[in-house]
């Protein structure tokens, strides 16, 4: 089966957006927030939003599960206190999960942290636990810049972040290195500030030992890698010059890329200089770029069309598009076994 380990939820109803602008509005003007009871959105009008995208695109290019999210420029973390993005996260999530228990054939959930800058990540661990135990779901998406583009936070490798590496561990859940809007006028949000986010964080991991004290730790580099795969010598050096221990052995047990890169040769170079097993199919769909390719008349964003051209052989094939997502997510693998798939 193929695996899109990279999916956000965006093409959410209305009225979603009506009230984070008002609870947006409310924390500018620090006025009283919009109540929760007053969000509306119906099992149909989130039936038709993923019917009419999501999951035609899935019917049209052939994948069968999406690792679902909810939408990374929407998690706005520089927004408010932390009772706001409590709840923001808390709604997010819970669509997320709507989502999943209307399409559980085509859907699994992943869910966005209530992180907040000068925050303790550790806070974050309740919901984490909340949505796998409760909800089901696989894994988090982990913001290393909750400031939007300011890169206030210790790196990722600092114990500042230790005591959720601790929930991850204990849930055997991973998480996607991802970044949420830019509030910073130099970083195009998905253009610059992604994949800065993406490559800082590879650099991060060289420098520091975090892997020694969480062997089982597991990281997503979204888009991938950043610029690490075509910068691998760079690395690899850097790695040499910090007297750091191979990137196999020091990083890249630990650390996956998806195959969110827009054209062939970009996934051609993935693949040659990434290990096959550190590789995990993903379209980020709909996301990022959403038109069509003029010198290829192709989406930018079907991902397949790339890995089906590839030249590695179908059990390779079969790697980046099942197996390593399997292994990467554990309880996504138990789901799918109890479907006796």
């Amino acid at each position: 089966m193929i695996i899109d380990c990279h999916g956000h939820y965006t093409t959410e109803p209305k009225d979603l957006h009506r009230f984070r602008k008002d609870q947006t509005e409310a924390v500018k003007n620090k006025s009283p927030m919009p109540a929760r009871a007053g969000l509306k959105m119906s099992d149909d009008e989130i039936r038709e939003s993923l019917e009419q995208n999501q999951i035609r695109l899935q019917k049209e290019r052939g994948t069968d599960v999406t690792i679902f999210s909810p939408r990374a420029s929407g998690m706005g973390h520089h927004v408010g206190d932390e009772p706001v993005s409590i709840e923001w996260t808390q709604i997010c999530n819970d669509l997320i999960h709507r989502c999943v228990s209307l399409f559980p054939k085509n859907f699994t959930g992943v869910c966005q942290l209530p992180q907040s800058l000068n925050v303790a990540p550790g806070n974050s661990a309740k919901e984490l636990e909340r949505c796998v135990k409760e909800l089901g779901f696989v894994g988090c998406n982990l913001n290393p810049d909750p400031s939007g583009g300011h890169w206030k936070s210790p790196p990722l490798t600092d114990k500042h972040w230790y005591p959720f590496y601790e929930q991850m561990v204990a849930l055997d859940v991973p998480a996607m290195i991802h970044v949420s809007a830019s509030c910073n006028p130099n970083f195009h949000a998905t253009g610059a500030h992604y994949i800065n986010a993406d490559t800082t964080a590879f650099m991060q991991f060289i420098e520091g030992d975090l892997f020694r004290d969480f062997p089982t730790l597991r990281f997503i580099i979204p888009h991938g890698g950043g610029a690490v795969p075509y910068h691998w010598g760079r690395y690899r050096g850097l790695a040499d010059m910090l007297k750091r221990p191979s990137l196999k052995q020091h990083v890249m047990k630990n650390v996956f890329f998806d195959t969110c890169v827009y054209h062939q040769p970009g996934i051609d170079l993935l693949v040659e200089v990434i290990d096959i097993d550190n590789i995990l199919f993903g379209s980020e769909m709909v996301g990022a770029v959403r038109g069509i390719d003029p010198e290829t008349g192709h989406y930018f964003d079907d991902t397949k069309r790339y890995i089906d051209a590839l030249r590695i052989g179908e059990e390779a094939k079969r790697r980046i598009y099942e197996l390593n997502a399997r292994r990467v997510f554990p309880r996504l693998d138990t789901l799918l076994k109890a479907r006796n798939l």
